[in-house]
């Protein structure tokens, strides 16, 4: 892989600050944004020959050589959501690939009250770092509905898959089962609540393997770790090429102005993602240029804080008309997508963070992105070669005004950030993995 070196950015303590410039009137307060209240169409997923025009045709008969031997055998995913978050896009791609490839692939869902998934949020915040103190009633309706969901599932497969925490306890059927299991986990887990990870570590380490998102990610466990970097779908809803007109009717009907700079950041109302320190940037940064900020985010059925947080974002925005919020279902994929490619910056300013598949969303698209240096996000943004990255609200405000008004030097980010994830973050990368992990474990288990 070629990246171009661009020209030497400068971060937050590299120049003095820029010189205020006087701004243009703001514009008129926009008109409220359609809302899109039925699901559309799920659009048929592509067929691994759609990927040739992005991949090449070496790639997807590599894939095809991988999956020769491995034809008829079996494999269940479980997560904790069908929608909202990145863990669902990619297992709504995943699953008929590996299917194509004569790996067939379920996908099941747990089930549980508002209570388990309060508490597997604060699981969650905890592992990232989070202060908790785990109770025992915690620790009882976790193990309660990981129970109810063992009871209900078969798991007759070849291998099972478990992502996160969540249904981290099903391991419990291992016993019953033939299958070789694997613990998927998507989460920062570098400097984990000590309580949590010491409860949840038992079940972790009754797995044959487990997956992480980051080097930096690993425990010291018995059973064999692997890398597997999160993915995107380049032919999905969100990650297509679109239509220019498409574009604008998008930005047209959310009050979104093309002819000014557009900050934006796509990311669920959560604290971890830090929107309201973004509001914060964006209020500091456009004291020197003239910028809007769109704000377009949504929940997920397993995330009980989100309204919460969106209560907090509108409150930190006030009536700022450059500041746009939308939340947005999930199945608005193609507006998420309009939104990034009319963008002139993407910004990701979490604060904890998994692998962050917005930032390698916004890279695919050549956007010029500037990131909390926190989880994988490194792994994606080298800085200054294909994004910046930031530690504070300070820093990620003197990013935009540098982006802002030195537009070469971002179009070189751009151009960086495309490359970089063609070759390490698309989901033909991912299938590929996934077939060489199932050959291993399926090779282990005839040893």
């Amino acid at each position: 892989m070629k990246l171009l070196k661009p020209q030497t950015a400068t971060d937050e303590h590299d120049e003095p600050a820029l010189s205020a410039q006087p701004l243009p009137p703001l514009p008129e307060r926009r008109r409220a944004p359609r809302t899109w209240e039925t699901p559309p169409a799920p659009a048929p997923p592509p067929h691994l020959d759609d990927y040739q025009t992005i991949v090449g045709a070496a790639e997807i008969d590599e894939l095809r050589f991988l999956a020769r031997e491995l034809k008829g055998k079996t494999v269940k995913m479980v997560n904790s959501t069908a929608v909202g978050g990145g863990v669902a896009e990619m297992l709504n791609r995943l699953v008929p690939l590996l299917g194509e490839l004569e790996v067939t692939t379920h996908w099941d869902v747990i089930t549980g009250g508002n209570d388990f998934f309060e508490v597997t949020k604060a699981f969650h915040n905890a592992l990232h770092g989070a202060e908790y103190h785990l109770t025992r009633a915690a620790q009882e309706i976790f193990l309660a509905y990981n129970e109810q969901n063992r009871q209900r599932m078969q798991f007759p497969e070849d291998m099972v898959v478990i992502h996160d925490p969540q249904p981290a306890a099903l391991i419990g059927s291992r016993k019953q089962s033939h299958a070789r299991w694997v613990w998927r986990c998507h989460i920062d887990l570098s400097t984990p609540n000590q309580q949590v990870w010491g409860f949840l570590r038992p079940f972790i380490e009754q797995y044959d393997a487990a997956i992480f998102s980051s080097q930096s990610f690993a425990r010291q466990l018995p059973i064999p770790q692997y890398l597997f970097y999160p993915c995107i779908d380049p032919l999905s809803e969100k990650n297509k090429d679109l239509d220019e007109s498409f574009v604008q009717k998008v930005c047209d009907e959310f009050g979104v102005d093309r002819s000014r700079p557009i900050v934006t950041q796509v990311s669920r109302f959560d604290r971890l993602k830090d929107p309201v320190g973004v509001v914060q940037a964006f209020k500091l940064a456009r004291k020197y240029v003239d910028c809007q900020l769109v704000l377009a985010g949504g929940g997920a059925s397993d995330d009980p804080e989100g309204a919460v947080v969106l209560k907090e974002v509108k409150e930190a925005v006030g009536d700022d008309p450059d500041v746009i919020i939308l939340d947005l279902p999930p199945w608005c994929a193609l507006e998420i997508n309009a939104l990034q490619r009319a963008s002139t910056i993407v910004v990701q300013k979490s604060i904890k963070e998994g692998f962050g598949l917005t930032v390698t969303e916004a890279l695919w698209k050549g956007k010029p992105t500037i990131a909390g240096a926190v989880g994988g996000i490194p792994n994606q943004i080298i800085h200054k070669l294909t994004g910046m990255l930031v530690h504070s609200v300070e820093g990620c405000a003197y990013q935009i005004r540098y982006l802002l008004t030195h537009p070469e030097f971002a179009a070189q980010l751009g151009r960086n950030g495309h490359e970089h994830v063609k070759e390490n973050f698309l989901m033909t990368t991912n299938v590929r993995r996934w077939l060489l992990l199932l050959r291993v474990l399926m090779r282990d288990r005839t040893a």
